[in-house]
């Protein structure tokens, strides 16, 4: 008899420290839906507030760029060469990205190669990438040397390459992305560190940031309206 017990004890005892694993595992794994579940819901409250202040930004620079449109056509229809307006040529041309900028800023760089990166980066991550960067007040941006502009399409080609401004700028060596955005460095570095490097980290990115002097090149496409024609509101 006791040569029964000390045979069904041993069965007995693992099966009993399996079930408590799996208990525990169980619970474990519970938690971990919850947390990811609240941190969805608070990204998705960052991106709806980051959506609408982009929103107003994009706003008052429309209207900045019509002031400034208006004023170069006055530029055009004088004479000579007014210092004042040739600021103001320029300061329309760093708005739409023609013109390279220097300054202080940040530059991130990111990697998603990891084997702990499930879901690489894409089009949506680097959109929501450069609205963070504009609501933080970014002056000119880029990614990977290529010039964000108010006509700049961020697109999947295929299934990994991702164009920006028709040109591919996934790298195969280095680094592959880098985000440079000219600005004040403390509130770029704030913004997004809190709202876009902490997604990314979890993901099993490696994010890095640093406070650099800048070069911006400019935007090396061009601007084609075909639709869309100038109207002067007080001819109306």
């Amino acid at each position: 008899m006791q040569r029964w017990k000390r045979t069904l004890a041993l069965p007995v005892t693992m099966v009993a420290i399996a079930l408590g694993f799996l208990i525990a595992l169980q619970a474990q794994t519970q938690k971990n839906v919850s947390a990811a579940e609240q941190i969805s819901e608070q990204r998705m409250s960052q991106m709806k507030a980051v959506l609408t202040n982009s929103q107003e930004q994009n706003a008052q620079l429309q209207k900045e760029h019509q002031e400034l449109s208006a004023r170069l056509d006055i530029a055009r229809k004088q004479v000579g060469t007014d210092p004042q307006l040739l600021v103001h040529l320029k300061q329309l041309q760093m708005l739409d990205g023609t013109q390279s900028v220097e300054g202080p800023g940040i530059l991130i760089s990111i990697d998603d190669r990891s084997n702990k990166v499930a879901f690489p980066l894409n089009t949506n991550d680097i959109a929501t990438m450069i609205n963070i960067l504009k609501l933080a007040g970014a002056e000119a941006i880029s990614i990977n040397d290529q010039r964000v502009v108010g006509s700049t399409a961020i697109v999947l080609s295929g299934n990994s390459t991702i164009l920006v401004n028709q040109v591919p700028v996934n790298r195969s060596e280095g680094v592959p992305y880098e985000l440079s955005a000219i600005g004040d460095q403390a509130t770029l570095m704030d913004y997004f560190s809190e709202l876009e490097a902490v997604v990314l980290k979890q993901r099993g990115m490696t994010v890095s940031i640093s406070r650099k002097s800048l070069r911006i090149p400019s935007f090396k496409g061009s601007y084609t309206f075909k639709q869309a024609k100038h109207f002067d509101s007080e001819e109306s």
